[in-house]
């Protein structure tokens, strides 16, 4: 049985082949067969119906910012977090063989890709058009014929498509990098005393200063949180969810004792993931403690 055709050794991601999760799949997992899915949601079914092993989603961008379907799907999702990645974006302006910078008229690409790319666009008077995500936009450009119409997307849609980079590293930003979380049906945590990352959801009671008094644990405790943040739960006002990263495993005291902490102020608590920290990531922390 080939890689592509068993379940156990494919990882599912969303958008077309050449996305940058398909990039990210590869580089992380380049023994496994990378199984595109229309939506999010769709890839977290491919794990959850056994069709996939894992899943990698996209959580945030350092330009972008977070991807917020993912904080409202991850929670139902039934999967659990066993890893991160950080992928380094190198976009590329794409087009069919022969086409030159002086040809094209209009480019192509994902809203966020084009955001990330203005200074370019801009200098060569390009007309932006916004496509549903970028790998897509190169398969269009390809299906077409186009020679006036240019693509933003990955260096892997351009092999997989049969078109030219015209530029490559054209985004605005040196740092621009996309931060992806690894699923899996089954939770699988990291020995204690690796560098470990801990993801949970909580909502605190809707009374004053509760939002004070659940995170001081983590203060007293001294846990370092590296991501707070909150969003609307079922269209309600008053009720706000949190999402949360700590450096630390929930086995540690520290952090045990800081749970235990937030969970006397909080609705409900839940731990999507307890999984080793990226080397970029340690670096990170470790020149942050310098």
């Amino acid at each position: 049985m080939t890689a592509s055709s068993n379940p156990a050794q494919r990882i599912a991601f969303q958008g077309a082949s050449g996305a940058y999760s398909d990039l990210a799949c590869r580089r992380v997992f380049p023994e496994m067969a990378t199984l595109p899915c229309n939506q999010f949601d769709d890839a977290f079914a491919a794990v959850r119906e056994n069709r996939a092993a894992l899943a990698m989603m996209p959580i945030e961008n350092s330009v972008a910012g977070r991807v917020a379907d993912i904080h409202h799907l991850m929670p139902d999702s039934g999967l659990h977090i066993i890893g991160e990645h950080f992928e380094r974006v190198n976009h590329h302006l794409l087009a069919l063989p022969g086409a030159t910078v002086a040809t094209i008229r209009t480019v192509r690409s994902h809203v966020h890709a084009l955001s990330q790319c203005r200074k370019l666009v801009r200098s060569l008077g390009l007309d932006p058009v916004v496509a549903a995500d970028t790998a897509g936009a190169a398969a269009e450009i390809a299906e077409r014929g186009d020679p006036t119409v240019a693509a933003i997307a990955s260096e892997l849609a351009g092999q997989i498509y049969g078109l030219v980079s015209l530029k490559e590293n054209i985004e605005d930003a040196e740092h621009n990098t996309t931060r992806f979380l690894i699923m899996s049906r089954e939770p699988k945590r990291p020995p204690r005393g690796a560098p470990t990352v801990t993801t949970f959801l909580f909502r605190v009671r809707n009374v004053p200063a509760a939002l004070y008094k659940a995170m001081g644990g983590f203060a007293t405790n001294g846990v370092n949180m590296t991501k707070l943040e909150s969003y609307m739960v079922g269209g309600a006002f008053a009720a706000t969810q949190f999402y949360a990263d700590v450096e630390a495993h929930p086995e540690d005291r520290p952090l045990a004792l800081a749970l235990e902490e937030l969970a006397f102020f909080s609705r409900e608590l839940k731990i999507l993931g307890v999984y080793p920290a990226h080397p970029l990531r340690i670096a990170a922390s470790a020149r942050d403690a310098d």
